[in-house]
């Protein structure tokens, strides 16, 4: 995880926010905000996991605020997190902590299916690109960026190798297989009227990786 963490820290380009590193003086309570960050990645990368679902890139009401990818300040202040704790404290100066759409949908899908306590969840890109001179707004990596930020996307699947990937749209399913990563499933983002089609590949997924493991759901990666 050092490691891991030390290539997120480096990061810089332009119109992109490094969540890690960065302070947010419209957004973040205090300059605190990026070791409380870090705290909280590392927290939630501590599992033996059945599964690993990966993303496009941090939106600024979910990773930029808590450091955890497809996670909400809400989802975390309530607990809703697993191993990510906080006795409360925030990080944004929002006066109600930050709710984020497609967070809402993958954890609760994730539970439904008793995979959250054993999921990590990450993005192809995992800093936060944003429309110039504003970042409160989202925009999709381009090649560039994404092939910049490969390191740290090889470094994640290298710690926990061996583990089911499952990409969630398509720029991380076209990521991974850059790198000659063939995801196990690829599913629709939730966002933007995806969220019954990506419910629908999770239940699938769970039903099928429990049928074939007898219930372990262990299933090896498929390169």
């Amino acid at each position: 995880m050092d490691t891991l963490l030390r290539l997120l820290r480096s990061f810089s380009a332009p119109n992109v926010f490094n969540p890690w590193t960065d302070t947010d003086p419209a957004l973040d309570l205090s300059e605190e905000g990026p070791r409380m960050r870090c705290v909280r990645l590392r927290a939630h990368l501590q599992t033996d996991p059945l599964l690993l679902l990966i993303g496009e890139a941090p939106g600024f009401r979910g990773c930029r605020i808590t450091g955890v990818g497809f996670t909400s300040e809400r989802l975390v202040v309530e607990g809703a997190v697993p191993r990510v704790t906080t006795n409360g404290a925030r990080i944004s100066s929002r006066a109600t902590p930050f709710s984020e759409a497609s967070a809402s949908i993958v954890w609760g899908a994730l539970y439904r299916h008793g995979l959250a306590e054993r999921t990590v969840l990450w993005n192809a890109f995992a800093w936060h690109p944003h429309q110039s001179g504003n970042g409160q707004t989202n925009r999709t990596p381009t090649k560039q960026e994404l092939d910049a930020g490969k390191d740290v996307l090889k470094e994640l699947l290298r710690a926990f190798v061996g583990t089911p990937i499952v990409a969630v749209g398509r720029t991380a399913e076209v990521s991974l297989k850059r790198l000659g990563v063939i995801p196990q499933a690829c599913f629709r983002h939730p966002a933007m009227g995806g969220a019954t089609d990506f419910r629908r590949g999770l239940a699938r997924w769970a039903a099928e990786s429990t049928e074939a493991t007898d219930g372990a759901m262990t299933l090896s990666l498929t390169a």
